[in-house]
């Protein structure tokens, strides 16, 4: 998927094989859903030669969550882009989740799965204490601006930092997307906070308010003049504040 990905299993019982198992995983989700790939069945899907009724059930499961994303997001969120698809942003937080659900069929429940800056995060760490989680800062992303603590809860960072502009406003396709640098969202399943960070930085300056709006989900925004809003219940995440704005 074009970016680093990180297991750590604090269970002693977990296996070789069982990591095995999680970045085999991870090689079948490239293999399929890479638009850089010529061969991967979403590329064969964008040519023409391989029709949706004929494609994997995986496949189609992601193309039905694209779809639901696109509802409950008000049209912000939309694999088709240029008359092409590209499920990135459902893939890596799907991807990540099904990961944490093959170690957790293995036996272990303290580990943290990480693709691309988006975590899934189960128990606590190797010190007994809640997994701990930095935000970069956007304008210097060799610094970290927060730190949360997790237990049991994912977290996914959307944003143009790091991989340059990738995030597109199906609403209004020529809009610059320059008002917002990052997007955080907290939530228990890494799917649903990786494609609702995804729709909030489409959004801009709304997307803080759609993700205050949804039950069980907590937000941070930075936007380009350096400035940070949250949603009402994120601060009961953060173990310190490194960076006083």
């Amino acid at each position: 998927m074009g970016m680093p990905i990180t297991v750590e299993v604090v269970d002693a019982s977990a296996t070789q094989s069982l990591l095995d198992s999680v970045f085999d995983h991870f090689q079948y989700v490239d293999n399929t859903f890479s638009t850089y790939k010529e061969e991967s069945e979403i590329s064969r899907l964008n040519r023409g030669e391989l029709p949706l009724d004929d494609a994997s059930e995986n496949m189609k499961a992601i193309f039905a969550l694209a779809e639901r994303t696109r509802l409950e997001t008000d049209g912000y969120f939309d694999i088709l882009n240029d008359g092409k698809y590209d499920p990135s942003g459902v893939v890596k937080g799907w991807a990540i989740g099904n990961a944490a659900d093959i170690l957790r069929d293995g036996g272990v429940s303290d580990f943290y799965v990480e693709a691309g800056g988006d975590i899934q995060a189960s128990g606590l760490n190797a010190e007994a204490q809640p997994w701990r989680v930095g935000i970069r800062n956007p304008f210097d992303p060799a610094q970290i601006v927060k730190v949360l603590s997790l237990t049991d809860c994912a977290v996914a960072t959307s944003g143009t930092y790091i991989r340059g502009p990738h995030i597109y406003n199906p609403r209004d396709p020529v809009d610059p997307l320059d008002e917002v640098v990052s997007t955080t969202v907290i939530g228990a399943d890494i799917c649903d906070a990786d494609r609702f960070a995804t729709a909030a930085f489409a959004m801009g300056r709304r997307g803080i308010f759609f993700i205050e709006s949804l039950p069980g989900f907590e937000g941070y925004v930075i936007d380009r003049y350096q400035r940070a809003t949250l949603t009402t219940g994120f601060e009961r995440y953060l173990l310190h504040d490194p960076v006083h704005r």
